[in-house]
């Protein structure tokens, strides 16, 4: 049985259930969030997403998460991203792929684990940094993304 994440992260699982898991299609149990519905507005809603995304992860470092779980959060993040940018393929990826549940349910399971760590200031430096390559390097293919199909048309 998984234990309650701590209080200061309440918010973090709240905004994870709304970018992720909110409405339910009618009918079935699979359910979608915001982020697939945001990530429709064309470069906007994807970096939307993924400033989102990263600030929760950034929340979640300060908090003590060890470097292999930030690691593995990050690789959600910028795979959710990436796939997420592509035209048609990366929509229904979206609703799909549910990044930040995927990091919630590792930040329980690392709670679970008692490998809680206290604050993790010594990594958020370097999360930023691999975080905000990662957004440069994503608006930048978008941008030779969009001017490509500018030129086709």
């Amino acid at each position: 049985m998984q234990k309650p994440i701590s209080s200061k992260l309440k918010w973090v699982e709240r905004v994870s259930y709304l970018m992720d898991e909110q409405f339910r299609l009618p009918g079935t149990k699979f359910r979608f969030g915001l982020d697939p519905i945001i990530n429709l507005i064309p470069v906007a809603g994807d970096l939307g997403g993924f400033a989102v995304s990263a600030v929760l992860l950034l929340t979640m470092a300060k908090h003590g998460v060890s470097s292999k779980v930030l690691i593995l959060m990050t690789l959600n993040i910028i795979l959710d991203s990436t796939i997420g940018a592509i035209p048609v393929l990366g929509h229904i990826f979206d609703f799909a792929y549910k990044s930040n549940s995927r990091n919630i349910k590792l930040l329980k399971e690392h709670y679970d684990e008692g490998k809680h760590q206290g604050s993790g200031a010594g990594i958020i430096a370097w999360i930023v940094i691999v975080l905000l390559i990662c957004f440069l390097l994503f608006a930048y293919v978008l941008w030779l993304v969009l001017s490509w199909l500018i030129d086709l048309i």
